[in-house]
C-alpha cells in the first residue's frame, strides 16, 4: 500500500504535539573557536527542553524516535535556531533517524536560507543503519549551497575510519573522550595527533570537543588540532543580541 507523504506529515505533527509544544523549547549557541588565533570560527546550536524526562537531548530524541516524530522535531529545532544565527555560521546536530523521512530535504528547510555556511553534523556515536540512504541524503543537503558535511563524536561507540572516507566530511569532530587528559598520555596524544593528519589527507578540519581544562588545550594545540569546543573556552549561551552577533567574535586570554 503506498503512503501517503501528506499522510506521513500530519501524522509526525501530531506526535509531536502530544510529546510537547514549541515553547518547551530553547535553543543555546556554543562557539568554536579557531584556536590558532582565539577568534570565533562558528557556534553549534544546542537544544533545551524544559520538560521532565525530557531535559537531556538524546532522551528527548529517543522519545521523538519512539513517537514517530524525529524528523519533525528536527525540523523544529532549526526554525528556533537560524533566525538567532543571522550572520553567524552554524554547525547543527542531525539524528540519523531523521535521514530517512523527507523532512531534511524539503525546499523550505531554514538551513537552505542561512546567509552563512551550514555544518551539518551526523553523530558517529549511534551506528547508522542505512549507510547509502545516510549518504545520499547529505549529498542531496549539502548540493544545495553551502552546506557541508560534519562527522561529530569521533572516537566513540561505534566509530569507522572507513565511514569518514566515504563520508567525506568537510569537518570531524574528536569525542570528549580523545580530549579529557590528553596533557597527561603520550599514547593519546599520539592517537589524537594521527588522526589530524589523517584528516588532513582526507581534506576535513579536526574540531576537538569537551576542553575543559588549559593543559588540555595546550596538548591538542600540539597535535595540531585546528578548532576547539568546550567551557574552558565557552560556555552554551543564549545570544543577548542575536541580530548582531560580534564580528570578530574574540575570545580573549585563550591560553
Amino acid at each position: 500500500m503506498r503512503v501517503d507523504a501528506a499522510s506521513v506529515k500530519r501524522a509526525s505533527l501530531a506526535a509531536l504535539q502530544r510529546m510537547l509544544q514549541p515553547d518547551d523549547l530553547r535553543v543555546v549557541f556554543q562557539p568554536i573557536v579557531d584556536l590558532s588565533s582565539g577568534r570565533r570560527f562558528a557556534v553549534e546550536a544546542l537544544i533545551r527542553c524544559r520538560l521532565p524526562g525530557l531535559q537531556s537531548p538524546p532522551e528527548l530524541f529517543e522519545r521523538a524516535v519512539a513517537s514517530g516524530c524525529v524528523g519533525r522535531l528536527g525540523r523544529l529545532v532549526r526554525e528556533i535556531a537560524f533566525p538567532l544565527a543571522a550572520g553567524v555560521p552554524l554547525f547543527v546536530n542531525v539524528h540519523p533517524g531523521e535521514l530517512s523521512d523527507g523532512w531534511l530535504v524539503r525546499p523550505d528547510d531554514p538551513m537552505y536560507f542561512h546567509d552563512r555556511d551550514v555544518f551539518v553534523e551526523v553523530t558517529e556515536s549511534v551506528p547508522l543503519t542505512h549507510t547509502d540512504l545516510c549518504m545520499s541524503v547529505v549529498r542531496e543537503i549539502c548540493s544545495r549551497g553551502a552546506i557541508f558535511p560534519v562527522v561529530d563524536d569521533l572516537g566513540a561507540g561505534y566509530s569507522n575510519l572507513r565511514r569518514i572516507a566515504d563520508f567525506e566530511p568537510k569537518v570531524v569532530k574528536l569525542d570528549r573522550g580523545l580530549v579529557v587528559g590528553i596533557d597527561q598520555h603520550r599514547r593519546q596524544r599520539n592517537l589524537v595527533r594521527s588522526l589530524v593528519q589523517l584528516c588532513a589527507d582526507l581534506g576535513a578540519w579536526v574540531v576537538a570537543e569537551g576542553i575543559e581544562a588549559r593543559n588540555e588545550l595546550l596538548a591538542l594545540i600540539d597535535c595540531g588540532v585546528q578548532y576547539g569546543q568546550g567551557y574552558y573556552l565557552a560556555r552554551p549561551a543564549f545570544p543577548t543580541n542575536p541580530i548582531h552577533w560580534p564580528l570578530d567574535g574574540g575570545t580573549p586570554s585563550l591560553l
